[in-house]
């Protein structure tokens, strides 16, 4: 079942997501537990039902801790951060460089001098 065709609503079946993500319903069950960044809705009868956004999560976190080894626990706080805290690579993005720290001082210094205005 190809996501492309998926559409906003659409809900799939925990042997669904365990296919799709070629990750064991064990293991996708642990990590929901585990990391708190999955919360699948319920049917009445308790069935785990999970979105396409749910998918991603589980994809990021399984290339986190299976291609780049990072643990269960720095893989939630990588997934954690705000998305302009990363790089394309999901690692820290390094601090401004000095011209960079030296134009936004003058831009607050102009907009101190307009707020007085």
């Amino acid at each position: 079942m190809p996501l492309q065709d998926n559409h906003p609503g659409k809900f799939y079946t925990i042997s669904e997501v365990s296919r799709e993500t070629d990750l064991p319903d064990y293991t996708i069950r642990y990590w929901e537990k585990e990391l708190g960044i999955i919360r699948p809705a319920r049917k009445a009868s308790g069935r785990r039902l999970y979105t396409a956004e749910d998918i991603d999560r589980l994809n990021a976190v399984k290339d986190l801790v299976y291609r780049k080894k990072m643990t269960l626990a720095g893989a939630k706080r990588n997934l954690l951060k705000p998305p302009a805290a990363q790089n394309s690579d999901g690692q820290k993005s390094a601090a401004p460089g000095a011209e960079t720290l030296k134009l936004l001082r003058e831009i607050h210094k102009e907009l101190c001098a307009i707020a007085k205005e």
